[in-house]
């Protein structure tokens, strides 16, 4: 099935300070043993929040533990305490930030890669036998260009709610969001799910960008923005029915999420923070 429908804004990402990957065998260094690796996560960032929702769907707690941490980190330069000594024994005399998500090896006490899409494709991949097919055979290319989708639709709405550029620059970058959720919007009628009748690791993309749409890009849109952006109702039907699902529901730190965008975020709150698009705690609470 095709995604060339589903249109996206370019986007970059910074490059991930480590970027081991879990491999098959002893040979490739980091192999896949039960209770060998462990996670690092903060569930109200993105990055953190999709690998949260792929270890449950997955089914992984007794095989990679999860330590979780703070919302808001407690370093001056962005990172987290608790990670500074995995960071340090992983690169001499590293300087960075020691930030989220990591998964790290116990055995070494070393980090294997802070790269979120690599870090859930090797799980999926390495401890996900028997288990839901989130990258199902020869959906590589579709699951990519949603991947790349929603990356485009957060900076779209990042740029939309800019406080620097000129109001014809927020205008495109708001255009440009609405044509991918408009794409979106059509796609999904008549489907549950994405690519697949079930879910798979496109749906975790396209529900954790919708969930930072709604709780953190839309707090600096105007209202009408907001409205137009909420007039998708398959969309965000979608969006609810995955919030109901216990993998997905369950991790909506949703006041964390509020406390780390209000600590992070130096834009300007506009009309479009009274506008909730969706009760996202009503709907996960059905999920427990």
């Amino acid at each position: 099935m095709s995604v060339t429908p589903l249109a996206h804004v370019p986007t970059t990402h910074p490059s991930p300070a480590f970027r081991g990957r879990i491999g098959q065998d002893a040979r490739s260094g980091h192999y896949a043993v039960p209770r060998r690796y462990r996670l690092h996560l903060t569930v109200a960032c993105a990055d953190g929040l999709r690998i949260a929702v792929v270890h449950s769907l997955l089914g992984l707690d007794d095989v990679c533990p999860v330590t979780y941490l703070d919302p808001i980190p407690d370093c001056p330069d962005g990172g987290h305490s608790a990670l500074r000594p995995l960071y340090e024994a992983s690169a001499h005399r590293y300087t960075g930030a020691a930030v989220a998500p990591v998964l790290s090896d116990d055995w070494s006490g070393r980090i294997v890669s802070t790269h979120a899409t690599d870090i859930t494709r090797d799980l999926a991949r390495h401890f996900g036998s028997g288990r839901p097919a989130l990258h199902p055979c020869g959906a590589e290319s579709e699951t990519e260009a949603v991947e790349r989708m929603c990356r485009g639709i957060g900076q779209a709405a990042q740029h939309a709610g800019s406080a620097g550029g000129d109001a014809t620059e927020r205008a495109a970058h708001l255009e440009q969001l609405l044509d991918s959720l408009g794409s979106l919007e059509r796609w999904l009628v008549g489907r549950e799910y994405v690519i697949r009748d079930h879910i798979t690791a496109a749906d975790v993309e396209l529900w954790v960008a919708l969930v930072q749409l709604d709780t953190v890009h839309r707090h600096h849109l105007d209202a009408a923005a907001v409205q137009r952006i909420a007039d998708h109702p398959n969309l965000w039907a979608y969006a609810r029915r995955l919030a109901a699902h216990p993998a997905f529901g369950t991790h909506l730190d949703l006041d964390g999420i509020a406390r780390r965008h209000h600590a992070r975020c130096r834009g300007l709150e506009a009309a479009g923070a009274a506008v909730q698009i969706l009760d996202w705690a009503a709907h996960a609470s059905r999920a427990h």
